[in-house]
């Protein structure tokens, strides 16, 4: 871990995670400076409560940083990737949606830079994802299925985090089935089921703030500074 703080670089700085990241990074001066923050449009100042802020156009031209964290659009990624590429600084993202030719960059990227891409950055959904693997290895031919619950204004299904997790089973061998369920203000919610004959386990977590996505984003970043290139899970990075 760091002795000093770590200098953020926060892509899609305007986004709710964006501005979780600036509120979060804010509280925790001995941990984190925001060496500088990038949003989509030109800023309406070019200094915020002391963090310098640039237009995403303006991207190459931001100060030193020790990480980037980017939660952006899938337009956005490519300049961001590049960047942190050049200066061979770790890029953590959380940025959907991204096609395969930018999956295809990330793996090229991380053989120069270690970095981490992941659709859920919570340090619980992390711990679930192996128990998730260890249970589906320790259980076979048990029926697995994994039902998320989220907000109605949630538009895909299944959730991205099902995804991973249905994927964590299914690195075991398991076929997995996905129910999703779209209501009033969830958070999150996953459940993983393994059922046998005459016994069933759940694997549960819950998300009541949003929060603990930035949380775990800051936790991410701050320990994947210094490590050696490569691509890393959020599990990789619990110590």
């Amino acid at each position: 871990m760091n002795p000093s703080p770590t200098r953020l670089l926060i892509h899609g700085a305007s986004g709710r995670m964006g501005q979780a990241l600036l509120r979060l990074a804010a509280e925790q001066p001995a941990l984190f400076t925001v060496a500088a923050a990038v949003t989509r449009r030109a800023p309406a100042q070019r200094v915020v409560e002391g963090v310098p802020h640039f237009a995403a156009t303006e991207v190459s031209g931001v100060p030193a940083f020790d990480v980037a964290i980017d939660f952006s659009l899938p337009e956005g990624f490519d300049p961001i990737l590049a960047l942190c590429v050049e200066r061979g600084q770790p890029l953590v993202s959380g940025t959907t949606g991204i096609d395969a030719v930018q999956q295809a960059a990330l793996a090229a990227a991380a053989t120069r830079i270690p970095l981490v891409w992941a659709t859920n950055f919570s340090l619980g959904v992390a711990v679930l994802a192996e128990l998730v693997e260890r249970a589906a290895s320790a259980l076979p031919g048990w029926d697995v299925d994994v039902v998320e619950s989220h907000h109605v204004h949630k538009k895909d299904a299944p959730s991205g985090t099902a995804l991973t997790l249905g994927q964590a089973a299914g690195s075991a061998g398991a076929p997995v089935q996905y129910a999703s369920l779209r209501a009033g203000d969830i958070v999150g919610e996953h459940t993983v089921q393994f059922a046998g004959l005459g016994e069933r386990i759940e694997l549960i977590h819950r998300a009541t703030h949003r929060d603990i996505f930035a949380r775990g984003a800051l936790h991410v970043a701050r320990t994947l500074v210094g490590r050696a290139p490569g691509a890393y899970r959020v599990r990789d990075l619990l110590d």
